[in-house]
């Protein structure tokens, strides 16, 4: 009985083992609820944070357009706008807690979204719907790709879930691949900050690889920190290990940092190009961080990753569609209309500009030292001479514009 019975015992027990054996992480429900809890906090605090950052914009904009004497801070839209910031942002922080760091931080179009709609709605010009569209199909574009891109950035995104402790954090941190990306990133942030210092390499991308590099790190201590704090709420206390702060300093140091270059870049460069390069390398220099860290990919198949990956570009195009359809700010330049004084030479007679179009000018005739330029650009006076009046009477000025030219 025994003997027969043996080999019909482990048959019943080999479906079972095997159903055990083919179960993966993107199977569980929990996990899946998980990442649902985190992507919702993380998409409800952008929304919040645009909302808050237009209130407040509209606030200094209502001050300057009044006579009202009262500073900014004096005003109940700018409180309430900062209130709504501080909520977003605690939206965002504890959406790391939750869902991995590489679905968390592709959600950030979500707020150029937000920003391109109330933008739209709050138009106070009066448009035909003909030129309206014409004017904003980008941006309608744009938007409809970018809320494709989240989408498939939810539905396919990694399915990684690990309590946050200070075991597991200090197990991450002194992992050999992720030794490896900090020896790579430091020797890649060094360099780019020696050109953008000492060779004044001022270029919108090296500025802002700086700002990504520096994000890539930033996020990797938040979803640290916010995870040791979730974990510490349900009973087991992390915020006594020495690794929650060092991770909170780091965290703060980057974040300090990031933003001093990301005000440098928004003073030599237009916002809209720095919204929609800023959030692909970002993005991709967290992602990558991520994936390095937290092994947030580890068990997907090759399907959940390309579908992911597909999300990211969709994404990026939505982005760039919406940022390229900003008004870009044209820049004051004083400058002497000659054209205004009667007599003198039109500024576009014979195609020829009396001052030529200098940029990063702000001087007028000889006062800026421009020895290195071209000689049609050196500033220089312009000779009047005298004319005699005709013997007919005419009515010609009594004096005109000499045009230089090499030959004189």
């Amino acid at each position: 009985m025994e003997g027969g019975n043996s080999p019909s015992l482990q048959l019943q027990q080999l479906p079972l083992a095997t159903a055990a054996v083919s179960v993966q992480p993107h199977t569980d429900s929990f996990s899946y609820k998980e990442n649902l809890i985190g992507a919702l906090l993380a998409i409800f605090g952008h929304l919040v944070s645009s909302i808050a950052l237009n209130l407040q914009k509209y606030s200094h904009i209502r001050l300057a357009g009044s006579k009202d004497p009262r500073a900014y801070f004096r005003t109940k839209t700018w409180w309430s706008g900062l209130l709504l910031l501080v909520l977003g942002e605690l939206g965002v922080f504890s959406s790391y807690a939750f869902a991995p760091l590489s679905l968390i931080v592709p959600l950030s179009a979500v707020s150029v979204v937000a920003s391109a709609i109330i933008g739209i709605i709050f138009i106070k010009e009066k448009w035909k719907p003909k030129e309206f569209l014409r004017r904003y199909v980008l941006s309608f574009v744009g938007c409809g790709l970018a809320v494709v891109g989240t989408y498939l950035l939810v539905t396919f995104g990694p399915n990684s879930h690990e309590k946050m402790t200070a075991e597991n954090i200090t197990r991450h941190l002194v992992s050999w691949p992720f030794l490896l990306y900090m020896l790579v990133e430091i020797i890649v942030f060094c360099l780019l900050l020696y050109f953008y210092k000492e060779r004044n390499a001022n270029y919108i991308v090296i500025i802002l690889l700086l700002v990504a590099l520096l994000g890539s790190m930033t996020v990797v201590t938040v979803k640290a920190v916010a995870g040791m704090i979730l974990v510490s709420i349900q009973g087991t206390l992390q915020l006594d290990s020495p690794i929650f702060y060092i991770m909170l300093v780091c965290m703060i140091a980057t974040a300090i940092y990031q933003a001093t270059f990301l005000a440098q870049a928004s003073q030599l460069y237009d916002s809209a190009q720095i919204s929609s390069i800023g959030y692909i390398l970002s993005t991709t220099a967290a992602i990558s961080a991520g994936a390095t860290f937290y092994l947030d990919f580890m068990g997907e198949d090759v399907l959940h990753i390309c579908m992911f990956a597909l999300g990211c570009l969709i994404a990026f195009l939505g982005v760039f569609l919406i940022t390229r359809n900003r008004k870009k700010p044209v820049p004051f330049e004083p400058y002497i209309s000659m054209d205004a004084m009667p007599g003198m030479q039109n500024m576009h007679d014979k195609g020829i500009a009396v001052q030529p179009d200098l940029k990063a000018s702000f001087s007028y005739g000889a006062l800026e030292n421009n020895d290195s330029m071209p000689e049609i650009y050196t500033p220089a006076t312009l000779p009047i001479v005298q004319e005699q009046h005709g013997s007919k009477g005419g009515s010609a000025p009594p004096y005109r514009v000499l045009e230089h030219c090499k030959k004189e």
